[in-house]
């Protein structure tokens, strides 16, 4: 009789009686394997909502960072135009945008 190894990685579970006699008799051998089934969720049901919460979060920051810069640009446009203007007439109401400098 020569001594062969089982085939494949369960090899060291098959104990070696219950290989031969299956091997000589053509009988199937049952191989229970118990597994534990992993009781919490894996980290990618986590990250992907972090991620795009997180990038969200960022859109909305650059958002105001660029309504504020437009804000300012506004306000130096503005008070340019007043400082260059002088009076403005609207209806026959006259407002002076700027004070002048002199006084």
């Amino acid at each position: 009789m020569d001594h062969r190894d089982p085939p494949g990685i369960i090899a060291p579970h098959i104990p070696a009686d219950a290989y031969h006699r299956a091997e000589t008799t053509g009988q199937p051998v049952v191989i229970v394997v118990h597994t534990t089934t992993p009781t919490g969720r894996p980290l990618g049901h986590y990250l992907f909502p972090i991620a795009v919460a997180g990038a969200g979060a960022m859109g909305m920051v650059g958002l105001v960072a660029a309504f504020l810069a437009l804000l300012d640009f506004a306000a130096h446009t503005a008070l340019a135009i007043a400082s260059v203007a002088g009076p403005v007439g609207v209806g026959g109401l006259t407002l002076k945008l700027a004070r002048p400098k002199g006084k």
